[in-house]
């Protein structure tokens, strides 16, 4: 119960800072970020690595159903990690449309990179666990 509450709880508060960041309003947090040399990406890697660690623990490591693709049919993705990263997609794709915002592939991949690796140690988290 506590990792859902934890994630819902991290999901609204970026969901906020996506606000801010769309509606131009200056924040602490982007100008801090802004301040750190690639503090962008770092803070994509970070924030949606975060946000997939509380996800995979609140959905307890369920996985998607396996993949019909040959070359990724042994791939076990977690749920809550494919979730973040569809929300990640989506969001930088809605990017385009605001006249203060553009749509960055490098955040993607930072997304990418910070999902997978908050998720590996979500596995080794699991398992840990009594």
């Amino acid at each position: 119960m506590k990792w859902k509450l934890f994630a819902t709880a991290f999901f609204g508060f970026i969901c906020w800072v996506i606000y801010l960041a769309d509606s131009g309003k200056e924040n602490i947090f982007l100008v801090i970020v802004h301040a750190i040399p690639y503090g962008d990406k770092v803070g994509h890697a970070v924030l949606y690595g975060l946000l997939a660690f509380l996800m995979n623990m609140a959905f307890n490591m369920k996985s998607m159903p396996p993949l019909k693709v040959k070359p990724f049919r042994n791939v076990i993705l977690p749920m809550g990690a494919v979730l973040v990263f569809l929300f990640a997609f989506l969001e930088e794709l809605t990017q385009m449309y605001f006249p203060n915002r553009t749509f960055d592939g490098g955040d993607l991949i930072a997304d990418f990179v910070g999902i997978t690796l908050f998720s590996w140690f979500s596995v080794k988290v699991h398992t840990a666990q009594p």
